[in-house]
């Protein structure tokens, strides 16, 4: 993991993003903003994050705030670079918020 092999280029990130919709590419990582109707909500759905990133051994940075749940994933280990465990655990964190019932609002994500 980690390796300059890894890292995903340009092509494989054009061709890979369609497929996740509730996701932007920004400075080597995937962002994005879950809006839920309730802070409960949100809080599950960081709880379903944390699963994922367990299972996968791969975590994002995540901030909370109220309803809205903020998350960056990329590899650390490859030079701040996307990955292909970044793409797979965007894919798992969408079927997840999904099911909480979140909008997808990677536009919010904070520039910087």
């Amino acid at each position: 993991m980690g390796e300059a092999k890894d890292i995903l280029r340009q092509s494989d990130i054009d061709e890979a993003l369609p497929g996740l919709p509730d996701w932007e590419y920004r400075s080597g990582g995937l962002v994005t903003v879950y809006k839920l109707p309730t802070s409960a909500a949100a809080l599950e759905l960081i709880a379903a994050v944390g699963r994922i990133a367990e299972e996968l051994n791969h975590h994002p940075d995540l901030d909370w705030r109220y309803n809205r749940v903020f998350l960056l994933f990329t590899s650390h280990d490859a030079g701040s670079r996307l990955t292909a465990r970044d793409v797979l655990a965007a894919r798992r964190c969408s079927e997840a918020a999904a099911a909480a019932g979140a909008t997808a609002q990677p536009e919010r994500f904070p520039a910087g």
